[in-house]
């Protein structure tokens, strides 16, 4: 195989990885941040937390493993973007962390305060890192300031963190977690049985969906006026008119109780959004804001061609063997979750 077809192969397989992260960590994130909201009495928020409980921790190796890629695969990316969003990615470990924290020690004491307490942190934590991700992701498609010598050159500390906060950034972060809480919503309309809960969520997931097709649709405009779409050297085509069509076919699937293709919509909404973001991106994985002759691409910042070979055939035994165990995860805990006290996992 040759050196340019491997450092493009990998480019592919990362944006594989977020990919299967997004999807999968996004409705995890969803129903984390709809907890404390959704759930009235205990029984009902341990059955949301139940929906999820078997999954949750797999779901996030996809990340792992994103990183894991990148750092292998393209270290000059890894380096620039973890120094450069360093206390941004610092901030997305805690939620991850007070998350983690939450769903093992939320039931180690049966009083109401503690269990509260504890279901706050799930959602916050569950809310801060698709915030952060959206940040980080909208600025990677508009561009940061990288030097000549592939360094990050903006303030560092909290000035970097406000440097990532600009309107673009914010909206591609209120985006993300508006659609995550779609997500999140349909997946409990998947999971739990017919009753009050399972009312509550699909009346919420109406309103959700208005609220993610403005936030999405303005984030789409912005990138289009701004000329986002016009750098890169492979046309998206209709990728992100799919996209838009997903995300507004999915009202349409809530309001006729089809709960099944509303939560494809929304799936194929995150793929093709996700798609259409690499599209942009390549061959650069990231932009400079301050010179294009500075940009990081796949033939720049990769590693040698003897790892990469490596890589890709590590890659090609073990892949498989993950997806068909985490396919098999998702088969065995399949069923629909009741609020009685008697059926629901401690």
């Amino acid at each position: 195989m040759s050196y340019e077809f491997l450092q493009t192969l990998w480019f592919i397989l990362i944006a594989v990885l977020w990919i299967g992260f997004f999807f999968l960590e996004g409705f995890d994130f969803g129903v984390g941040m709809l907890l404390p909201f959704v759930g009235k009495k205990d029984e009902e928020r341990r059955a949301i937390i139940n929906s999820i409980g078997a999954t949750w921790d797999g779901n996030e190796v996809w990340l792992l493993t994103a990183g894991g890629a990148t750092f292998a695969a393209f270290p000059h990316w890894y380096a620039t973007m973890f120094s450069g969003f360093y206390l941004a990615l610092f901030l997305l470990l805690i939620g991850l962390i007070i998350r983690g924290i939450s769903f093992e020690y939320r039931s180690k004491d049966s009083n109401p305060a503690w269990r509260s307490r504890f279901d706050w942190m799930i959602a916050t934590g569950s809310f801060l890192v698709p915030l952060l991700l959206g940040v980080a992701f909208a600025n990677l498609a508009q561009g940061v300031p990288i030097g000549a010598d592939m360094n990050y050159v903006s303030p560092n500390g909290i000035m970097t963190v406000i440097g990532l906060l600009n309107p673009y950034g914010l909206l591609g972060g209120l985006a993300t977690v508006s659609v995550f809480l779609l997500h999140g919503a349909n997946f409990l309309n998947l999971k739990l049985e017919q009753g009050e809960l399972h009312d509550r969520v699909t009346m919420l997931s109406k309103k959700l969906w208005i609220i993610s097709v403005v936030l999405y649709s303005v984030l789409g405009v912005y990138t289009y006026i701004t000329g986002f779409y016009g750098r890169n050297i492979v046309d998206p085509g209709i990728v992100p008119i799919a996209a838009v069509a997903f995300l507004l076919a999915t009202g349409y699937f809530i309001n006729q109780k089809r709960e099944g293709w509303a939560f494809i919509m929304v799936s194929l909404n995150i793929v093709f959004t996700q798609i259409t973001f690499f599209l942009m991106m390549f061959p650069n994985v990231m932009i400079s804001s301050l010179n294009p002759q500075w940009n990081l691409t796949i033939y720049n910042a990769s590693s040698s061609q003897y790892t990469l070979t490596v890589m890709s055939v590590i890659a090609l035994v073990f892949v498989p063997i993950v997806l068909a165990y985490q396919g098999w995860t998702y088969y065995m805990f399949r069923k629909r979750i009741s609020t009685d006290k008697k059926t629901l996992v401690y």
